[in-house]
């Protein structure tokens, strides 16, 4: 019998102080790993606060090398606790060529691999095409001591192919970290809709591979630089359910939390026994996927 995978999920607020944001990371990571937790993931670029409500020139100053500073500071705090970490940072590869990256270390402190985000959106307030390319790595789990995480990064989390070439190339957990909120006109209607399809969304992620999946959303207002929208607030909510679907534990959308939840690697055994979805695919009907459209004849 496989032990069950505790993992912590950091559901924090930033500011504009980065040094500040990192020290609130490496405090509740501490506090993660003395209540057990094996794996510790955080939310999506989490050393800064969100930039991208504005287009600014001066921000791919921020961005930082892998290796680098950051992957040094939790690499070291990794290898301390003993903990596999999955970290979200603002990659710069080279001049004018920049990425968000998940980064995976490994609990003796070495990367274990890295995500590159592959679906960048362009919205009014979250207009990452202007700073980050598309990925090139692929939807290829990363193997660590605690399994094969299938790591994908905020908008890829609409997108079922991306999730189930993830299982289709051996993820046992599928990992979302998030940075996803409201814009204030919002009706209240319009809010709940929002948040309830992004939870149903990974949930049915989790139930049509039959894996546990982990989502870390960032939480708090955090105001447009521009001054031309109210800012986002961001709805927190962050959870982990089981290859079911089943919520295993969820986060408030208001505050800051640590979310400790215990994961049976071996349900998804049994589920995929119970529910054999990737026996009864029909790869030979599934050619047309790799368009991006249909037009009627």
């Amino acid at each position: 019998m496989q032990d069950l995978l505790i993992a912590g999920l950091i559901q924090q607020a930033n500011t504009p102080d980065v040094g500040l944001n990192k020290n609130k990371l490496i405090e509740n990571i501490r506090i993660c790993a003395s209540q057990g937790a094996r794996l510790v993931v955080l939310p999506e670029l989490h050393n800064s606060l969100y930039f991208c409500q504005t287009e600014n020139t001066r921000v791919f100053d921020w961005a930082e090398t892998i290796p680098g500073p950051s992957t040094e500071l939790f690499g070291s705090l990794a290898e301390e606790l003993g903990v596999v970490l999955v970290l979200s940072l603002f990659e710069k590869r080279a001049s004018g060529l920049y990425h968000n990256t998940a980064v995976v270390i490994e609990k003796d402190g070495t990367i274990a691999g890295k995500y590159r985000k592959m679906h960048i959106p362009d919205d009014p307030a979250y207009y990452e095409k202007f700073y980050f390319t598309p990925g090139d790595l692929g939807f290829r789990p990363i193997s660590t001591s605690v399994g094969k995480l299938g790591v994908l990064v905020c908008w890829d989390q609409w997108y079922p192919e991306a999730a189930r070439l993830m299982a289709l190339a051996g993820a046992d957990l599928l990992i979302y970290p998030t940075a996803i909120g409201w814009e204030s006109s919002d009706s209240i209607e319009e809010k709940k809709r929002q948040q309830d399809a992004w939870v149903t969304a990974q949930r049915g992620h989790a139930i049509y591979n039959g894996l546990p999946l982990v989502a870390v959303n960032r939480v708090g207002h955090e105001s447009d630089p521009s001054g031309q929208t109210q800012g986002i607030q961001f709805w927190g909510g962050s959870f982990a359910s089981g290859p079911q679907g089943e919520i295993l534990s969820q986060a408030s959308s208001e505050k800051e939390e640590n979310l400790i939840v215990a994961i049976n690697p071996e349900r998804s055994e049994d589920v995929r026994r119970w529910w054999p979805f990737l026996r009864d695919r029909r790869i030979d009907a599934y050619g047309d996927l790799t368009r991006r459209f249909i037009d009627p004849i």
